[in-house]
């Protein structure tokens, strides 16, 4: 198993050089092509009282595709060396542009992203929020910090719950837990779980060891704040990379996450690999 298809989610307006060093390095590690992806909304006219200028709406849509052009130009000078399979894909939408990039990931294998961001008030409709992108895309999600541009993907912590979406994250990682000279299977749990939680990080380790990734099994006590834990643990072991799954449900159109998962989405300081 590998990646054969990488698709790195660009934003419009910034530079996504670090990112693209990241998604190039993976790709030469893995011989595989990349799709670079940029997508927004126009700017939203609101009914009523509220009145936008037709010139402002106009210069809004000349600034995003200048924008979206950029964002080509950097996507593919930053790696027509490095990888030989590059295809760009953009598109302005009224929908959601989480709905966008879910569906044009039917071609990859991988979706690359920088982590959440929160937008002014002015470009409140530029993002894809990486929450909603996680839960629809079908895909493993490889979240990057802003600051790295070079995956160190030598220690791997896998955060483990006796779930649907951490077997599902365990069997999408295996590309890059097979790279790894270091694997942790963790799972926090309290007093009265403990004993379970042995027994489900052993199976765990094995499963891995028949995939020939030598792995170790570590169940930990709950303090009652898990990120925190899963994040203390992952500092510990000089972790590069946290792989979980991503637990959610839909209110009213909304995804709600759990803690550990809106943790790696929007306060990560290392790599996480995310599924659903």
């Amino acid at each position: 198993m590998t990646y054969g298809t990488l698709m790195v989610r660009l934003e419009l307006g910034r530079s996504n050089g670090r990112l693209l060093e990241a998604a190039g390095d993976l790709a030469g590690r893995s011989d595989a092509g990349i799709i670079g992806i940029a997508a927004c909304q126009p700017m939203q006219i609101a009914y009523g009282d509220s009145y936008v200028p037709g010139e402002l709406i106009e210069r809004d849509r000349e600034e995003i595709q200048t924008e979206i052009k950029a964002a080509e130009a950097e996507f593919r000078s930053a790696l027509r060396t490095r990888v030989s399979n590059l295809e760009y894909r953009s598109a302005v939408t009224f929908g959601s542009v989480a709905d966008y990039m879910a569906r044009e990931a039917r071609c990859a294998d991988l979706i690359i992203t920088g982590v959440d961001r929160n937008a002014s008030f002015f470009d409140s409709w530029r993002p894809v929020s990486i929450g909603d992108l996680v839960m629809q895309v079908g895909r493993p999600v490889l979240i990057v910090p802003a600051a790295t541009d070079r995956l160190r993907l030598a220690r791997v912590i896998v955060g483990w719950k006796d779930t649907r979406e951490s077997r599902r994250a365990a069997i999408d990682a295996l590309p890059l837990l097979k790279r790894a000279d270091h694997v942790v299977v963790v799972e926090i749990a309290g007093e009265e779980e403990l004993a379970a939680a042995r027994t489900h990080v052993e199976d765990v380790v094995g499963w891995l060891e028949r995939h020939g990734v030598v792995a170790e099994a570590l169940a930990c006590r709950s303090s009652g704040d898990e990120a925190t834990r899963l994040s203390n643990i992952a500092q510990e072991q000089d972790a590069d990379l946290i792989v979980a799954g991503a637990y959610g449900h839909s209110r009213l159109h909304e995804w709600v996450l759990g803690g550990v998962t809106r943790d790696l989405l929007l306060r990560a300081d290392r790599c996480s690999l995310v599924s659903h």
